[in-house]
């Protein structure tokens, strides 16, 4: 009977690995594990751990190690199939019928396995023998120690284009070709994929030989590629493979980290150096397969790459691609070498401690995000500076969990206000914009507002206008805006340039708000003491931040509390729609005027965007509105 990979799976889901081991075992919680006292072995201490979440045990004293089938085999004396069995019925699931075309394929794999196995034991054989000499130079250069090497199973394909070909005659052509080992080419004779290189094989997660690599030694051949893989067979997708992950699963686990490095040969110096957790993509940038088998082992993987261009473009790759998988708990740390220089490099020059040292300086995902897009070009114009927050828009709209997303993005937009809008000297007077510059006059010597000595033009008057017909309606909202700002003054720089751009009609506000874009991050109530400004509506919140101000009413009273309280994110949506309003309205208004001229299909189609959008923003602010109701 052959039994699918994914009914297995399955099975092991639906089986609590410590409540099956704790029928004939005493086992104790100890956090999000459970301990016991190995019964592989015997001893005193406890050092035998079962995770649920990773359906897994493993005893750190023998090396025990299995799942739910492995441990009714091993422990309970079990044949496969009747621990199978007995596992169905204590998940309450049925075993699958016969499938002779299944257990055709299961045999044809175990066929492919043994020829791997066999070509396995060919170059291994060919390292020791005489026409392995320059694999084995090439392996003293690198100062791979004896139990390195043969714990990776290097071997040396030969020179030759039948030299496998001929050792595995026995398995034929046409599996040797099925498993990647030979080459057919129409019209010719099959003949050897790998030779004159020094040859590793590579693993799946059971610990079977499924494929090879292959690192070429002669420096004649240039136009040969440096390293050689396997190409995809019925064993081999290099797309879900991690070189050397069998054997750095359970120390990664152990010490909760796995590192990715970006070549085979980078892992087997790690482990050379006894870095032991290390694994390896095969010849393609991480992939979300990849990604997802990594966190099986650990929540945050060290990718580590080279410190030259080519690494910087596999970190882009990486963080793209792990964006729309982040998941809580679940994360990538980056590591960047230095220049030039790999991971063997880093040991050689400078040892271990120093490649532990880099490792432990790993930046988060999030960080990495942010530098690789704001270093991807010069920030010297606003278009530029845009253009970055539009990539950092992009990037976080792929993340799938809302809460990561969202989290995400104020960070970044943070970070990108920060940048894009820095904090003004406090000693100089806040200036707006020129296109907004005394638009409401100038502060005679008693500090009153006075009326600009030039008219206003056609646009700036439709624009005072505006802001009076929708005064009953803004008003308030702004209100809120700029006492929440009282609260909150770091979001003041955050929001600065679009609060540049309010025309409120009311003069203390509109002085309240200069004062506020003035003062920044650094506000304290005596700075608005000293400003002497004496608004009823925001009276009580300033009162609240221990300020007096006369005619005070009842802070209970003011509308949109959250905003008033200094919410980041409601704030945030406020001065969009403070902003955008008044913008609509006036461009509506210039549409429907241009309409009256001549009416054509493109001043129709702008008409009806303006208006959906119009639409669409009064929604918004009646939501606001309704969630002030409830509050």
């Amino acid at each position: 009977m052959s039994l699918s990979p994914q009914w297995l799976d399955e099975l092991r889901t639906r089986v609590t690995l410590s409540a099956l081991i704790g029928r004939t075992v005493r086992v104790q919680k100890a956090g999000r594990e459970f301990k016991a006292c190995c019964p592989f072995h015997n001893e005193k201490s406890p050092s035998f751990t079962i995770n649920d979440d990773k359906g897994f045990y493993h005893c750190f004293g023998c090396g025990a190690h299995g799942d739910a089938i492995r441990w009714m085999t091993d422990h309970q004396g079990l044949p496969f199939m009747d621990a199978v069995k007995e596992l169905a019925a204590i998940a309450n699931m049925d075993v699958p019928a016969p499938d002779p075309r299944a257990a055709q394929r299961a045999e044809a794999a175990r066929t492919l396995h043994d020829t791997m196995a066999a070509a396995q034991a060919y170059f291994r054989a060919s390292l020791t023998g005489t026409g392995g000499a320059a694999a084995r130079a090439y392996l003293a250069t690198r100062g791979f120690p004896a139990s390195v090497i043969d714990s990776f199973g290097f071997g040396f394909a030969p020179d030759s284009r039948t030299g496998l070909k001929a050792a595995l005659v026995s398995f034929g052509d046409a599996q040797l070709i099925e498993c990647g080992l030979l080459i057919a080419v129409e019209g010719r004779d099959p003949y050897d994929r790998f030779r004159g290189r020094l040859m590793l094989p590579i693993h799946d997660p059971r610990g079977r030989v499924i494929a090879f690599g292959g690192r070429i030694l002669s420096a004649e051949k240039t136009d040969a590629p440096k390293y050689l893989n396997s190409p995809d067979t019925p064993l081999f997708d290099k797309g879900r493979t991690l070189y050397n992950l069998h054997r750095a699963a359970p120390t990664a686990r152990t010490k909760n980290r796995v590192i990715v490095v970006e070549g085979y040969m980078d892992a087997v110096a790690l482990a050379a150096a006894g870095i032991t957790e290390a694994v390896a993509p095969l010849g393609t940038a991480l992939t979300e397969d990849q990604i997802e088998r990594l966190w099986q082992v650990a929540p945050c993987p060290v990718l580590c790459f080279d410190g030259d261009a080519a690494g910087q473009r596999a970190a882009r790759r990486a963080i793209v691609r792990a964006l729309p998988l982040l998941r809580p708990g679940h994360s990538l740390s980056i590591v960047t070498l230095p220049d030039k220089m790999d991971p063997d490099d880093v040991i050689r020059k400078q040892g271990p401690a120093a490649m532990e040292t880099l490792l432990g300086q790993g930046t988060s995902l999030i960080e990495a995000l942010w530098q690789t897009e704001r270093d991807a070009g010069p920030l010297e114009t606003p278009e530029a500076k845009a253009g970055l927050k539009q990539r950092l828009i992009e990037q976080t709209d792929t993340i799938q969990h809302g809460d990561i997303r969202a989290l995400y993005r104020r960070d970044l937009l943070d970070r990108f206000g920060a940048l894009a809008y820095p904090a003004r000297d406090r000693g100089a007077p806040f200036q707006r914009q020129a296109g907004n510059a005394n638009r409401r006059g100038t502060k005679d010597a008693k500090g009153r507002w006075m009326p600009p000595e030039q008219p206003l033009g056609a646009a700036d008057t439709a624009r005072l206008q505006l802001v009076g017909q929708f005064g009953k309606v803004l008003a308030p909202l702004l209100n809120a805006v700029l006492a929440g700002l009282i609260a909150n003054p770091r979001e003041i720089s955050r929001h600065a340039e679009a609060l540049a751009h309010l025309e409120p009609g009311d003069a203390e506000m509109a002085h309240l708000l200069d004062t506020l874009l003035h003062l920044g991050e650094s506000l304290d109530a005596g700075d608005l003491q000293a400003s002497g400004l004496e608004s009823a509506s925001l009276g009580p919140i300033l009162t609240k931040r221990g300020v007096k101000v006369p005619n005070s009413a009842d802070f209970g009273g003011l509308p949109y509390g959250a905003i008033a309280g200094g919410d980041a994110d409601l704030i945030a949506e406020a001065v969009e729609l403070l902003v955008e309003m008044p913008r609509v309205e006036a461009a509506m208004a210039q549409a429907t005027q241009a309409a009256e001229h001549e009416l054509s299909e493109q001043s129709f189609a702008e008409q009806q965007r303006l208006v959906q959008r119009r639409l669409a923003l009064r929604a918004r602010l009646g939501h606001m509105g309704r969630a002030r109701a409830a509050l």
